[in-house]
């Protein structure tokens, strides 16, 4: 009875840390089709990567809000302007700064600007619902 009542408290200790491991694998990979998407000219990867009703922001020049739609994110990657960069010089360093329940923040570092993704969980997906982006200088 005794060995028992320690391997439910094993596996009641190591099914969370799983399910943990599992769900920063997804948000990596999230974070992945995105910037991969946008250098391979991949629409349908970054349209997995995205909720429909994303909204990608950056502070424009004037200090006014500029917009983009998911819809205007995967035009764009389908054009195939990622593509302009070279395969030696696509960054993307991915770093998950915060996990709380079915919501987490990702910082994603590519060769010409940062991107903060906000994803949230769809039933067993991460998606990307908003985009914070600022170009490098």
């Amino acid at each position: 009875m005794k060995k028992l009542a320690v391997l439910l408290l094993f596996i009641a200790a190591v099914l969370p840390l799983r399910a943990q491991s599992s769900d920063e694998e997804k948000l990596r990979a999230a974070a992945l089709d995105y910037a991969e998407g946008w250098y391979a000219g991949d629409g349908d990867r970054m349209a997995r990567a995205l909720h429909p009703d994303l909204a990608k922001r950056t502070l424009g020049a004037n200090g006014s809000l500029e917009h983009m739609t998911a819809a205007q994110l995967i035009a764009g990657t389908r054009k195939g302007y990622g593509k302009n960069t070279p395969k030696e010089k696509q960054l993307k360093e991915v770093k998950i700064l915060d996990r709380f329940g079915n919501t987490a923040v990702v910082r994603l570092e590519m060769t010409g600007w940062v991107d903060y993704l906000q994803l949230a969980k769809f039933g067993e997906e991460w998606k990307i619902v908003n985009v914070l982006w600022e170009k490098k200088h």
